[in-house]
């Protein structure tokens, strides 16, 4: 499981010139699967997420998550988080997981978030040509990702 996390002043996304999902102040999350993962990434994922402390205090540090600043979140599928570019200029994306299967996780990723935040979850679509929009805060981004090898353990996102 890979997460491109960017804090955000606001955020949006279009599907077909129709708004679908906007948030104000929070976190976007491009979500991608790759092969490999199951259901067991997603509350360690989400738990990491929801308790980073990406928010700054009065002083400037890091120091709030997105839940002690009331912050929403906003979920976007993105497969292309699993697209290799080590060979040839096209994108091989052989490692991201298989559609059906994503789409599962992602939609239960968004309700473990959901749970963790109030509710404060907007979606893009799965499988949709979408449009984001957002104001990247900072900039703040980073990348999180979940190696669903035995190696790195079961609760180590």
């Amino acid at each position: 499981m890979r997460v491109l996390l960017q804090r955000v002043s606001s955020a949006s996304v279009v599907v077909d010139k129709d708004p679908i999902a906007a948030i104000g102040r929070g976190l976007v999350l491009l979500t991608g699967f790759g092969s490999g993962d199951d259901a067991s990434v997603l509350a360690p994922m989400a738990d990491k997420i929801c308790g980073l402390r990406v928010f700054e205090d009065e002083d400037g540090r890091f120091q709030h998550s997105v839940i002690d600043t009331a912050g929403e979140i906003l979920a976007v599928p993105q497969f292309t988080l699993y697209g290799d570019v080590q060979r040839g200029r096209r994108p091989d994306f052989t490692g991201a997981l298989a559609p059906d299967q994503a789409r599962t996780l992602f939609e239960d990723f968004a309700a473990a978030l959901s749970e963790r935040v109030d509710g404060r979850v907007a979606r893009g679509q799965f499988g949709a040509h979408m449009g984001v929009h957002l104001i990247n805060d900072g900039p703040v981004t980073l990348l999180l990702e979940r190696d669903p090898s035995p190696t790195n353990g079961p609760d180590r996102p």
